[in-house]
């Protein structure tokens, strides 16, 4: 069965969400993100995709208190990404009670250290964050393309201990016009082994459930669920 994982995306504190990864296309939906991370706890959730998109600007965490606000009062296990970019940001993440952290932008500009974070923490901790468009990596946010192309990207990493990858299309993030279904088959039949979870154009009921069809391992949802476009009736199925 398919993890569901709510995404809250965090600008001074608030749950926001953007379009294609543009600021200037923020949109609020809550004030308060730790009033949105213990309403997805009540409905049975257990995972939950935090982003820090000040940070992300920034290159180093920035919202770590409202990260922190949210590990202390829920049961919820939370990965981190957004502004992770060295050991003392990683370190803060860790010890604002995170359970993972993703290494999206550090792992393509520091494969170093990345590499050293795995050993350091294992690899149950640090999710590959690999955000890309047109079939290239992406970085910084979002806002700079790169020219490494999404599969060996994985490939590498995964032949280096990487578990798991959060696979995130910016063309589509946050327009609710369906995933990157061909994407995400191209690379579970390539590297099978690698837990895989989709991101980005998720708008309905019927695409968490195409993609559980596909043995897609975990599907993260934010706008879908903000504007009402999915239901938390229509998640229960896949909360047991």
């Amino acid at each position: 069965m398919i993890t569901i994982i709510p995404a809250i995306d965090i600008i001074e504190g608030k749950c926001v969400r953007l379009t294609k990864g543009d600021f200037t296309l923020k949109k609020i939906y809550n004030e308060d993100s730790l009033q949105v991370a213990r309403q997805y706890q009540s409905i049975g959730i257990k995972r939950l995709h935090v982003v820090d998109l000040d940070g992300a600007r920034a290159r180093k965490i920035i919202n770590w208190k409202t990260l922190a606000a949210i590990c202390e009062a829920t049961n919820l296990a939370v990965d981190f990404g957004g502004g992770v970019q060295s050991d003392k940001d990683i370190r803060l993440a860790f010890d604002c009670g995170a359970n993972q952290i993703t290494a999206g932008s550090v792992a393509v500009n520091n494969r170093k250290m990345v590499l050293n974070w795995l050993e350091t923490f294992g690899s149950d901790r640090i999710i590959l964050g690999s955000d890309f468009k047109d079939k290239r990596i992406a970085v910084s946010g979002w806002q700079e393309g790169t020219n490494l192309d999404l599969l060996p990207f994985l490939v590498d990493y995964k032949e280096q201990g990487v578990k798991t990858t959060i696979c995130t299309d910016v063309n589509r993030d946050g327009v609710l016009q369906g995933p990157n279904f061909e994407i995400y088959q191209l690379i579970k039949q390539e590297i099978p082994e690698l837990e895989l979870i989709a991101s980005g154009g998720i708008h309905s009921i019927f695409d968490v459930e195409k993609l559980n069809e596909m043995n897609i391992d975990g599907v993260i949802i934010g706008k879908a669920i903000y504007e009402n476009k999915i239901s938390f009736d229509e998640l229960e199925k896949f909360l047991c």
